[in-house]
């Protein structure tokens, strides 16, 4: 695919409507790489005009605040702003929940002040709009279920985008046992996917992985990186994985649009 960095488009002088931020997980890690391609995909085909920072874009440096690391958040959080800044950057959109509670919440203090929207929120804009047409077709009648990511939902109030965009692809959504306010951690968040276990007799995304199979769906739709591994991990945990997908949103519209 061929996207152009921030660098680039200014070299060019070219404006763009958005900056993608694509975040540690859609860089480096190869599930997640699948949802920045299938997200990049959807910008084209609705012709939104965007960018990335590529090289230039750093960890926004949330793992290292949760795990208490204050110094490093800060330094990494610095570095990203006078890059942002530099580059007259107005809206951020992102796919990973965890980077956009960061430059949402927590960059305007440092100096970071900018429209930043979810993937989720995003598509769901452009399917109102009009400048993304689906066809619910490929998911018609099938049983979906759909886990609220702690960062978009509770942390941020944002449990209809996602739920609109699963109603527009005709799917039969069935909530799970703990969803919305009540939904449950997947076990990733607050720097827990970097590190060990603690003591305890069971993993939070077995017990995640249990309500799924519980609810009978066939597919259990997600909108983060780190939520997607966990319940991968949980339904192999169970030999269920070739039972139930587990798909980004933006997975999901690929072959509709």
């Amino acid at each position: 695919m061929q996207i152009p960095t921030m660098a680039e488009a200014a070299a060019a002088g070219t404006e763009v409507e958005i900056l993608f931020w694509v975040g540690c997980a859609g860089s480096f890690d190869a599930r997640a790489q699948r949802i920045t391609r299938a997200f990049s995909t959807i910008l084209t085909k609705a012709g939104v005009s965007f960018a990335i920072l590529g090289n230039e874009e750093m960890c926004t440096g949330d793992p290292a605040r949760r795990a208490g690391n204050e110094f490093v958040f800060q330094m990494l959080a610095l570095q990203n702003i006078n890059t942002l800044n530099t580059y007259g950057v107005k809206k951020v959109v992102t796919a990973c929940p965890h980077c956009f509670n960061t430059l949402k919440n927590e960059y305007p203090v440092l100096g970071g002040s900018y429209e930043v929207i979810h993937h989720t929120q995003f598509i769901n804009e452009l399917l109102a709009s009009g400048r993304l047409k689906i066809e619910g077709g490929a998911y018609k009648g099938k049983k979906i279920t759909y886990h609220d990511s702690c960062y978009l939902g509770r942390v941020n109030g944002e449990y209809e985008a996602p739920r609109n965009i699963i109603r527009t692809l005709d799917a039969d959504l069935s909530e799970l046992k703990r969803s919305r306010a009540g939904g449950l951690c997947c076990g990733a968040g607050g720097a827990q996917m970097f590190k060990e276990d603690e003591p305890g007799n069971k993993r939070i995304n077995l017990e995640r992985a249990e309500e799924i199979l519980e609810n009978g769906s066939a597919v259990v739709v997600a909108n983060c990186p780190f939520c997607i591994t966990m319940l991968t991990d949980g339904l192999k945990a169970k030999d269920k994985q070739d039972d139930v997908m587990v798909l980004d949103i933006s997975e999901m519209i690929i072959g509709t649009v």
